[in-house]
């Protein structure tokens, strides 16, 4: 095992001063830093994957006015919300007329909101694996400080468990920080778009329910 971490060093020791030092700070951090950077791996991809779908797949918020100009007139609709009223409109039934928008909502967005739960269980999960490095951290300078004599080897075992108690504090809410604001933003911008497609069906519902008298 060390020797294979001798050869990750040596390959990254060429690497870009960013790199060298993230490994630096894991192999300082103890076991407890590879168990944050996968947390922090995960749910930057869970939030880059909600953010970027949302984006990229016409995910837009429309003013009420032109939804209700949409609802009159389907012909002038455009982007996802304008493709449900058009299905939508041509229903005679406002339960018919809600088909389409349940539809959308149960294979589209509720996968973004699974996504999200899970991204906050990361948010939630990478302090407490701070706090897990930071009593193991903490275990192993007790120890030094119960078996060593007091010599440089003894000083070394300590700093070593101090810094690796202190490393990964830091890292769980680095980690933990950001991902927060992130996850607010996102779960802020579904639960927006959530609203905008739920008045959409109900100004669907209204033209249908109107139509059948």
């Amino acid at each position: 095992m060390e020797h294979m971490l001798d050869i990750i060093t040596n390959e990254l020791s060429a690497g870009p001063v960013l790199v060298r030092r993230a490994w630096e700070i894991t192999l300082d951090g103890g076991p407890s830093m590879v168990l944050i950077w996968f947390v922090a791996f995960l749910m930057i991809a869970l939030g880059a994957n909600v953010w970027l779908t949302m984006t990229f797949s016409g995910m837009r918020c429309r003013s009420k006015r032109k939804i209700r100009a949409w609802v009159a007139d389907p012909s002038l609709a455009r982007g996802v919300v304008g493709r449900l009223i058009c299905e939508a409109r041509t229903s005679v039934t406002p339960d018919a007329a809600s088909l389409a928008f349940a539809e959308y909502k149960s294979d589209e967005l509720e996968p973004f909101d699974r996504q999200l739960k899970f991204m906050k269980i990361c948010v939630n999960t990478a302090p407490l694996l701070g706090l897990f490095g930071t009593v193991t951290g903490m275990l192993g300078t007790f120890a030094a400080l119960a078996s060593g004599s007091g010599g440089e080897q003894t000083m070394g075992d300590i700093a070593k468990g101090i810094s690796e108690a202190l490393i990964t504090t830091e890292a769980g809410l680095v980690v933990a920080l950001p991902g927060l604001f992130l996850h607010y933003y996102l779960s802020r911008k579904l639960r927006g778009f959530q609203n905008h497609i739920d008045d959409a069906e109900t100004l669907c519902r209204k033209a249908a329910l109107g139509r059948a008298f």
